[in-house]
């Protein structure tokens, strides 16, 4: 595919990183990854950022990690000023340009939106949100009065997903409720 034949959709795009600061005089941008596996940046052929001049194509020239940072720098950028207009954006690709998920994974922007269901029937909402965490992920559920709800992401309480259907079944733990 030419590269003039590459389009962004921004419905379909997923966040892989955001835009924390300028590195040194060259165009480098110092990214925080917001992927499970930052090193799928040394396979990035190209990624978007979207700022008030519209959608930016950028293709890595070179990648290389500093704490929990990467630090890449994009062809056709060669100073600090041409990439200023960066910082603070989120480094976007598209659907197919995503790494291949496992049995059992999702992107998180699948799952936000779906509806949740017990596994007895019951209705307990929508699911708002993600909390990322070392330990396990939670799900935000928001409930229809309002409330929010805080599952955890461990197998004795995540049943399944239908991302066809929008529906996330759940096993709620005793006491999850009363919290």
């Amino acid at each position: 595919m030419a590269e003039k034949d590459i389009v962004f959709c921004a419905d379909k795009a997923l966040r892989i990183g955001v835009v924390v600061t300028t590195h040194a005089l060259k165009g480098e941008l110092k990214i925080f990854p917001t992927t499970d596996d930052p090193k799928r940046f040394d396979d990035l052929k190209r990624c978007f950022v979207k700022t008030r001049d519209g959608v930016h194509m950028l293709e890595p020239e070179k990648v290389r990690y500093f704490k929990q940072f990467v630090i890449i720098k994009f062809k056709g950028y060669d100073n600090i000023n041409d990439v200023l207009t960066f910082v603070k954006k989120d480094i976007l690709i598209n659907r197919e340009d995503a790494v291949e998920l496992e049995e059992g994974e999702y992107f998180i922007c699948d799952l936000v939106g779906n509806t949740v269901m017990t596994d007895t029937g019951e209705r307990l909402g929508i699911l708002a949100d993600v909390i990322t965490s070392a330990a396990n992920n939670v799900y935000i559920v928001k409930r229809d009065d309002g409330k929010e709800l805080l599952i955890p992401v461990i197998p004795d309480c995540i049943v399944g997903h239908d991302t066809e259907s929008k529906i996330t079944t759940v096993h709620l733990l005793d006491g999850l409720l009363d919290l």
